[in-house]
């Protein structure tokens, strides 16, 4: 089977920065289902296994694309890793939603290249960690969107700011530094960052857009999730009527994987997700 992969189109964002997207397909058959895929904080759309993980839900028939968020930090030259600090600190919560937006709207439009071998009826979003929680707000709120997984997704996105002191003295420097464990970068946030979401709060409630679900909605996590409570599962399975709890006992916020991943082959545990998934979706 001939997987065909068109990497790093580029896609014009509503904020003045471009999408690098890729999109995943077998040469083969038509009528595919579409998978929408948001890479999570601190992500990237090839980071992992994610490649591995598009390879292989086209080979299962699907058209996969995947993106990274305009302001995640990359750049279309270089979208590994984070080049562009200065664009990680001005992301939002709010931009993430319009990058997606503009994905939706690009594979939704009559102009879609691979239109031709899409089904629209099946059209899927489905989302890693932070990404977990902007697709379950996207879905609550497009109509387009038949279908719905997150993987190791956050509930709450108000929940993961600093409190008290530690936010004040944010607010005071208009901005803060996270380290990232790997690259050792000082990641910055603009304090725009926390009032874009107080802004926006009632948008960017997740449980409140997980109430409003109606479509099928898939929720995959690891039991031993260290960066993402396994608890957190458990509210959108409680807040959503017609989801589904796909817990793996013992696995992580990565299902295994890790960056740079130079194995040809997936964890066993991607492997399960991959297959429940696309039970999921073409049921």
């Amino acid at each position: 089977m001939v997987i065909k992969k068109e990497k790093n189109i580029s896609l014009p964002g509503l904020h003045g920065r471009p999408i690098p997207t890729d999109v995943f397909y077998a040469e083969e058959g038509e009528n595919k289902p579409v998978l929408l895929f948001c890479h999570g904080y601190k992500g990237f759309k090839d980071w992992g296994a994610w490649n591995l993980m598009a390879e292989e839900f086209a080979k299962n028939g699907f058209l996969f694309v995947k993106f990274n968020f305009a302001f995640n930090g990359g750049t279309l030259e270089e979208p590994i890793d984070f080049p562009d600090l200065d664009a990680f600190g001005e992301n939002t919560y709010t931009k993430e939603l319009d990058d997606l937006k503009v994905l939706i709207d690009w594979i939704s439009s009559e102009d879609f290249p691979y239109a031709n071998i899409t089904d629209l009826s099946r059209f899927t979003l489905i989302g890693h960690s932070r990404g977990g929680g902007i697709v379950v707000v996207k879905a609550a709120e497009d109509s387009r969107i038949q279908k719905l997984i997150s993987l190791a997704a956050v509930s709450d996105f108000g929940d993961r700011f600093p409190k008290g002191e530690e936010l004040e003295a944010w607010r005071q420097k208009g901005i803060s530094y996270i380290e990232n464990s790997r690259t050792k970068q000082k990641m910055p946030h603009l304090f725009d960052f926390y009032e874009d979401f107080k802004q926006n709060e009632e948008r960017l409630t997740i449980s409140s857009s997980a109430k409003k679900l109606n479509i099928p909605y898939l929720i995959v996590h690891g039991t031993k999730d260290p960066t993402v409570a396994v608890e957190d599962a458990h509210n959108l399975h409680e807040w959503s009527t017609n989801s589904e709890l796909f817990l793996l006992e013992g696995s992580d916020h990565v299902f295994e994987a890790a960056h740079p991943w130079n194995q040809n082959e997936l964890p066993p545990v991607m492997e399960k997700i991959i297959k429940k998934a696309t039970e999921f979706v073409k049921k």
